[in-house]
């Protein structure tokens, strides 16, 4: 099955923009073409992969597919760009999720108590303030907001702001940074920035945070990077950038695009929504049925370190593959009813947070705010409804909604 315009398609930042074509193009190739050879102009040839059972059989093995070199969809000329902008070097950042063992266990090891549930429980009475104190300012905006860039763009980076001790004005500039970082190929969120750019921006950025943190350290999670060590030397400051950029961008973006799409899917669903005041101890349950159903992460890339037959098809050692996270969340045979949301789905075995050594380091920190927020939201505010068209962002790798005007009433 080989289609250049379907090819194109897979690469195309607009297929992301428009849920109607991403959906038909992955239902057409978890049909008739699962394990796809793509070869997109412009871009170096990988595999597509786009059943849920095939991404997992491919991420519990991480020593047959690798991280590196690819870990991201990039144009030829773009990869070119890069290398030349990072002295031969073919990444902006090495953080985890870009790292292969042995590297990505010691690195890992430097933050992963942090993000375990006893340490982020003792977060959770400071992550409910800002829950409400989002909602506040919601409802100060009196019926009527954008909801993704009036509240779900600002308050998970409240949360990252809080567990790397970085000082409230800083927002504003952390916020335009990150929707640069993730604008893909959607000129009206990059704001004439590009991926180089941004990154270049978010490394400056926290350049300056870790040698303040390496003059006076403190108990918050930018001093804990700021002063790590692997085998028992100093990580490097590229090494030590990319773990603040890896952190401040994964943890907001895939967090802002959840609940602005989750509480889309909530408008659209009704019923849906009128279960989870009537019961709002199924909102945990709700959360992981946004992630699902959002799948903020498009795609990560493994590299086959051997020769590997996958439903017939021969992977070739060096062979890239594309793991197409929304398409395994809509599997047919891994979900029943896949496009239909439903808030109390069980079981939920979705891949939102990835899967085996690379599932999401914080995982267990983007629920608890998640939980905090839509108990929050759905406890003190009535109807809510459309007020206009909304937006979705057009990108191939990190995204969601870019717009969500609401009209919404408060509980008297």
């Amino acid at each position: 099955m080989q289609d250049t315009s379907l090819d194109q398609a897979i690469v195309d930042h607009e297929t992301y923009g428009a849920l109607d074509r991403q959906h038909i193009l992955f239902s057409t190739l978890r049909k008739e073409d699962p394990v796809h050879w793509t070869e997109p102009p412009g871009f170096r040839p990988f595999w597509t992969i786009s059943k849920h059972q095939d991404v997992i059989e491919i991420e519990r093995q991480n020593e047959k597919f690798i991280n590196a070199p690819r870990t991201k969809l990039l144009s030829i000329d773009f990869e070119t760009k890069v290398r030349d902008a990072m002295a031969g070097r073919p990444m902006l950042v090495r953080a985890i999720n870009q790292m292969d063992n042995p590297d990505h266990a010691k690195y890992k090891k430097i933050t992963h108590a942090w993000f375990q549930p006893r340490e982020v429980r003792h977060l959770e009475d400071r992550i409910a303030v800002i829950a409400r104190t989002s909602v506040d300012q919601m409802l100060e905006k009196g019926t009527e907001c954008d909801f993704y860039k009036d509240v779900a763009g600002w308050y998970p980076l409240r949360v990252i702001m809080l567990i790397l001790g970085i000082p409230d004005e800083h927002g504003p500039r952390l916020l335009d940074i990150t929707r640069a970082y993730f604008g893909g190929g959607d000129a009206e969120v990059q704001r004439g920035n590009d991926l180089i750019d941004a990154t270049f921006a978010y490394v400056n950025f926290f350049k300056e945070v870790a040698r303040e943190r390496r003059r006076n350290p403190t108990d918050d999670l930018a001093s804990i990077i700021a002063t790590a060590e692997v085998d028992g030397e100093p990580i490097g400051e590229f090494e030590t950038s990319s773990y603040y950029v890896a952190l401040a961008s994964a943890g907001h973006d895939t967090i802002s695009a959840t609940l602005s799409g989750g509480l889309l899917a909530l408008i659209e669903n009704p019923g849906e929504m009128r279960k989870l005041k009537q019961n709002p101890d199924l909102i945990p349950a709700a959360v992981e049925e946004m992630v699902r159903w959002v799948s903020p992460v498009k795609h990560f890339f493994r590299t086959a370190t051997e020769t590997y037959t996958l439903r017939g098809k021969t992977i070739k050692q060096g062979d890239h593959l594309l793991l197409a996270y929304p398409s395994a969340n809509r599997d047919e045979d891994a979900f029943e009813s896949p496009f239909a949301f439903v808030a109390d789905r069980t079981p939920n075995r979705h891949v939102g947070f990835g899967f085996g050594i690379h599932a999401c380091l914080g995982l267990y920190l983007a629920k608890v705010e998640m939980i905090a927020f839509m108990r929050e939201l759905l406890s003190r505010v009535d109807g809510i409804e459309l007020a206009g068209e909304p937006a979705w962002t057009e990108t191939s790798f990190v995204g969601g909604l870019k717009r969500l005007p609401i009209r919404f009433s408060r509980l008297h």
